[in-house]
C-alpha cells in the first residue's frame, strides 16, 4: 500500500480552499493536514506540520506565493510547491518555476488538474495546465540550448549549482555564505571552481553568465 502524501492548502479564499479539499479527498493517497489563508500563516503551519506538498496561491495578503516559495527554500526539510493561480502570463509562470515550484495550475482548471498535479509532483515530475504547455516547451528548449552551449554545467557539484543560482539572484559572496552557513572564503573558492569549469574569464564574467541564465540553472 502506498504511503500517504501530506498536503497543505494555502489560499485566501475559503470557498476555494474547501473546494480543493473536496477534490483532493477523492484520492485517499493524499492527506490534507492543514489550510492557511496567507503566506505567513502557511510558513507557521509548515514548521509544525511538515507537509510534503504545499499548494500556494500567488496572489495572497501578507506574503504572496512567490515570497512564500523563497521562504520555503530556507526550511530545514523539503516541501514541494504546487502553484495555484489565475495568472497565465509566461513571465509569472517562469518566475514561479525559477524559484522551484514543481507545478503550475490555473484556477480555471483546478478541479480537473489538481489531482494530476499532485500525483506528478509526488513522483518527482513537473506539471502545468494545458494552456501553459507552449511556455513550458520554450523553457525546456532554452535549458537544452544552455546545456548544448555550456555542457560543463553538468560537471558542477550540487553546492556549485546552488551558489551559481544565488549569484544569478544578485546575492554577494557574504550573503551567500550567510544563507548556506559557509565561510566567505569557501564561497569564493566555489566561485573560482565554477569559473574554471565553465571557462569563464574576467572580473564580471561569472556574474554576467549567472544573470543571463539564472532562469535556467
Amino acid at each position: 500500500m502506498n504511503q500517504e502524501v501530506t498536503v497543505l492548502i494555502v489560499d485566501d479564499h475559503p470557498l476555494l480552499r474547501h473546494g480543493l479539499h473536496d477534490v483532493i479527498a477523492r484520492n485517499p493517497r493524499f492527506k490534507i493536514v492543514g489550510e492557511a489563508p496567507d503566506g505567513e500563516a502557511a510558513l507557521q503551519q509548515m514548521a509544525c506540520l511538515k507537509p510534503q506538498i504545499a499548494i500556494l496561491d500567488i496572489d495572497m495578503p501578507r506574503l504572496n506565493g512567490l515570497e512564500t516559495i523563497r521562504a520555503v527554500r530556507q526550511l530545514p526539510f523539503p516541501v514541494k510547491v504546487v502553484i495555484l493561480t489565475m495568472y497565465n502570463e509566461e513571465d509569472m509562470f517562469n518566475a514561479a518555476m525559477d524559484l522551484g515550484a514543481k507545478a503550475y495550475v490555473l484556477k480555471e482548471n483546478a478541479a480537473n488538474d489538481i489531482l494530476a498535479a499532485l500525483e506528478k509532483v509526488d513522483r518527482g515530475e513537473s506539471f502545468m495546465s494545458a494552456s501553459l504547455l507552449e511556455a513550458g516547451k520554450r523553457r525546456s528548449d532554452r535549458v537544452r540550448e544552455l546545456l548544448l552551449s555550456r555542457p560543463q554545467i553538468e560537471s558542477l557539484t550540487p553546492a556549485e549549482r546552488r551558489i551559481l543560482k544565488l549569484v544569478g539572484e544578485d546575492y554577494t559572496s557574504k550573503e551567500i555564505a550567510s544563507r548556506l552557513n559557509l565561510s566567505v572564503r569557501t564561497v569564493e573558492n566555489h566561485r573560482q571552481h565554477i569559473c574554471d569549469k565553465l571557462k569563464l574569464h574576467g572580473t564580471h564574467s561569472l556574474l554576467k553568465f549567472a544573470f543571463d541564465n539564472s532562469a535556467y540553472l
